[in-house]
């Protein structure tokens, strides 16, 4: 039987620079780039696996992760999680400017929270290890995780997910609930929205290392 397999005429050869991501542009765009709360591309969508977007799209900025922390810190406070939040992120181009704005949210709402060593990169599945380790046989105190990754996606992308106590995919009516809440905050110019510098945060008493 025989068999014909197309090759990719690109196979073998250096990216051509049109596909590659200037990633100090897209860094300067996460900073720099406001959303408009009025205009649906801007905004926070969350999906069971989290928010996802390109800073060059204006779809993931600081200000939707500043926006979606103090969020997730309203939402334990009305679900009484009061144990530490593990806090992991993946090797993507966001991963770094994402992590510091969650950890600005984090300490300033005085949440204890768990990082790896040296704020070295995590495999997503070892977040929700941790949090299964910990909660294992627990009835009350039972911590949940925040993932910092954008699985299957392109470089200029990043994720930011939420990961509750039992470990899995956030169920839809909390995710519902953090998206609109989130947006609520974006439309108020992040009004009541608590950070710190990311220096602050990671010497703050609420900051602990942990060996995923």
């Amino acid at each position: 039987m025989t068999c014909c397999v197309t090759i990719n005429p690109a196979t073998g050869k250096p990216a051509d620079p049109s596909v590659l991501v200037n990633i100090p542009k897209l860094v300067t765009t996460y900073y720099e780039l406001q959303p408009d709360p009025s205009d649906p591309r801007h905004r926070v969508v969350f999906d069971t696996f989290g928010h996802r977007g390109s800073a060059m799209d204006v779809a993931f900025n600081e200000r939707h992760i500043l926006a979606i922390t103090q969020t997730i810190r309203d939402y334990r406070k009305l679900q009484n999680i009061d144990s530490p939040l593990f806090l992991g992120m993946d090797t993507h181009a966001l991963s770094e400017p994402a992590f510091a704005s969650a950890m600005e949210g984090l300490a300033a709402n005085d949440i204890d929270v768990m990082i790896s060593e040296g704020t070295s990169y995590t495999p997503t599945p070892a977040v929700s290890q941790a949090i299964l380790r910990l909660n294992q046989a627990r009835k009350s105190g039972l911590a949940d995780g925040i993932v910092i990754t954008p699985p299957h996606n392109t470089p200029d992308e990043e994720g930011f997910t939420y990961d509750p106590p039992h470990g899995g995919p956030t169920d839809s009516r909390v995710t519902s609930w953090i998206e609109s809440k989130a947006n609520a905050v974006l439309e108020r110019n992040l009004d009541g929205v608590k950070h710190t510098l990311f220096a602050k945060a990671l010497s703050a008493p609420t900051t602990h290392k942990h060996d995923f």
